[in-house]
Formats: C-alpha cells, sequence, structure tokens
C-alpha cells in the first residue's frame, strides 16, 4: 500500500487502523476486499517511525488500551499537500488516483475538478508527443507499433478522466 494514500486517508481525521482499513474499503469497493489488514498496520508503523503520523493510546476505548489513534504530524501534511498536486501518470494506478480524488475532497484539501484536469492537461501533452513520435517512425515499425500501444493508453486514460470529471461535477451539483 502506498503511504501517502494512508497518510491521505487520514488528513480528514484521527483514525483507529481498523476505521482507516473500513475508509479504504468503502473507497476501493470490491478492490479494497483484497487489502491485507497487516500491511496497513506495518505502513502506520513505517509513517510513525518516519515523523509523519503521531500515535495516541485511545481515550474512549478504555478496556482496549491497545487501540491507537493515529494522526497526521504537520510533515504528514506536508507530504499529503505534496501528493495531492504531483501528477503521477507515467505509470498510472487508477486505484490510487482514485483515492487521491476521495481524499482530497473529504478533507477539504484540494478541489478534485482542478486535479482531474491538471492529469488531464499532463495526459495531454504526453499524447501529442507520442503521436508525433509515432507520425515519425516507419510504417510497422517495432518501436512505431510500441508508440501506438502508448497512444491508445493515453486515449483511455482520458476517456476514464471524462468519467471522474462527470462524476465528480454531478457530487459538486448534489445530482
Amino acid at each position: 500500500m502506498q503511504q501517502e494514500v494512508v497518510l491521505a486517508m487520514l488528513a480528514k481525521e484521527p483514525s483507529h487502523g481498523y476505521q482507516l482499513r473500513a475508509r479504504l474499503r468503502d473507497a476501493l469497493g470490491p478492490l479494497g476486499d483484497a487489502m491485507n489488514a497487516g500491511q496497513i498496520y506495518v505502513t502506520l508503523t513505517r509513517l510513525e517511525k518516519a515523523g509523519l503520523l503521531s500515535v495516541e493510546k485511545s481515550a474512549d476505548d478504555a478496556d482496549r488500551s491497545d487501540r491507537k489513534v493515529y494522526a497526521l504530524t504537520p510533515d504528514g501534511q506536508q507530504r499529503v499537500a505534496e501528493w495531492i498536486a504531483e501528477v503521477s501518470w507515467p505509470r498510472p494506478d487508477l486505484a490510487e488516483f482514485h483515492l487521491k480524488l476521495i481524499a482530497a475532497a473529504s478533507a477539504g484539501l484540494a478541489d478534485p475538478l482542478t486535479i482531474v484536469d491538471t492529469q488531464r492537461r499532463e495526459l495531454l501533452r504526453r499524447l501529442r508527443d507520442a503521436q508525433r513520435a509515432a507520425m515519425a517512425e516507419p510504417d510497422r515499425s517495432d518501436a512505431g507499433l510500441l508508440l501506438e500501444g502508448i497512444v491508445l493508453r493515453l486515449q483511455a486514460d482520458l476517456r476514464w478522466l471524462e468519467a471522474c470529471e462527470q462524476n465528480w461535477t454531478c457530487r459538486r451539483s448534489g445530482s
């Protein structure tokens, strides 16, 4: 699990590990069912050691002294802000991008439509570059075939971003 995803899911409010896992499952739907709970706790421990999270014993659960509440430190908040602003499309992880939109909206970190637009501009730039490179290749060349695959992948990613934009526009208007 990407550390930034865990941090971003804590941006809204401090949480127990099991609450964080439930939030991730809700955000990912059926894809979240395969999530390993142990992996989340290992990630939380790493983030605490890195100074990105603080941990407190749960005050509201006196009979469960092992329950911890995880919260972002200022450094953790900064890392989330950097991740939200990052254009990460050379190797898109659609679930990570989806969680970025959800975390940005739920914690008020950024407008999901602005994030989608930033990604779209980057993809359009890459598409233009790939199309130019493909046109410069001789017919039936190996590189031409690879570039065609890159163009097709970018076009599919752009269509998915259109679906994201429609979804978040509908959420904003309440329809």
